[in-house]
């Protein structure tokens, strides 16, 4: 499942498309595994990475492997949404988060044609096993000034369609700390509500807690340069403390720069256990209580009908 053979499914995205850089390098070796299992609270199975991809199974069974009991898998588009809701309603390892992600959504105002992809968002939020909105948010790194407006809209648009269904938000927060903490205190946020790859420090971690908002940590967290954000996971309440992998992103040390999997992450909650000075088997219980408190049991999802939306009409 090379990114460059032709004729891929319209769902599979590769990272060169996203990063410059040879990605011709291969995937870590397994950690030991966790004796107490936790879940992955935010990867993206579609994209083709590293010298040799692997599909969806072998990332699934690969962290199983290791005590990963599960994965939210996250859309970014119509078609990766489309294609992560499908997966959830056949996959019971998997879970599904929908949404336009917030680089993505300006694009598409400025094309005539976000109207449409919300409603197709909306449409997929209301399915059994899609348990969030995201990845949604702010990226005010990569879109530029003059594009901020509709891309606070169309996160205001995401945060109605979370509150609509009932279902938690995930947010993508890239330079963007106080407006998207000022987005979320204008509308008001769903009662479940998820930083994605938390990237702030103590003091917008002390919000995040205040409001009972939820940080989800990365393999970011394990970087020698990260002393932020370790400062950060310490202020939280370990009742609102999350863990992800954002694969095929975020690689933790001691592999930094290589593919990442949803297997990884046992590296990454051992240095979190290491800087909260606690024990793994407890901690790792702890974010598995708090990952079903935001979405819920995985086999408490019954599949259903699929419905047109997923077959893309």
């Amino acid at each position: 499942m090379a990114a460059a053979e032709s004729n891929l499914p319209a769902h599979i995205r590769a990272r060169g498309d996203l990063e410059a850089g040879d990605r011709a390098v291969s995937y870590p070796p397994a950690p030991a595994p966790l004796a107490v299992g936790a879940y992955d609270n935010h990867a993206h199975l579609e994209f083709a990475d590293g010298d040799n991809p692997m599909d969806y199974r072998e990332h699934l069974d690969m962290a199983g492997s290791v005590g990963v009991l599960g994965v939210i898998q996250v859309g970014t588009d119509v078609e990766t949404s489309r294609w992560s809701a499908q997966l959830a309603h056949t996959e019971p390892r998997v879970l599904a988060a929908v949404a336009i992600h917030p680089n993505e959504a300006p694009v598409l105002h400025q094309a005539g044609e976000l109207d449409a992809a919300l409603g197709v968002i909306d449409e997929l939020a209301g399915l059994p096993r899609v348990v969030a909105v995201g990845e949604t948010g702010l990226d005010f790194f990569r879109t530029p000034p003059e594009l901020h407006d509709a891309q606070k809209d169309a996160f205001r648009a995401h945060i109605e369609i979370a509150k609509k269904h009932g279902i938690a938000l995930q947010i993508h927060d890239r330079d963007a700390h106080d407006a998207v903490v000022g987005v979320l205190l204008e509308v008001g946020a769903p009662e479940r509500t998820v930083f994605h790859c938390f990237s702030g420090d103590a003091a917008l971690a002390e919000v995040l807690a205040e409001h009972g908002w939820y940080a989800s940590f990365a393999g970011t967290v394990s970087f020698k340069n990260s002393d932020g954000l370790r400062d950060a996971l310490r202020a939280m309440p370990r009742s609102q403390i999350l863990i992800e992998t954002d694969t095929p992103f975020l690689t933790p040390i001691p592999y930094r720069g290589r593919p990442n999997s949803p297997y990884m992450i046992p590296y990454t909650l051992r240095s979190m256990a290491e800087t909260l000075e606690m024990d793994e088997n407890l901690l790792a219980a702890q974010l598995t209580d708090n990952t079903t408190d935001v979405y819920g049991r995985f086999d408490d999802h019954p599949p259903t009908q699929l419905g047109s939306v997923l077959r893309g009409r």
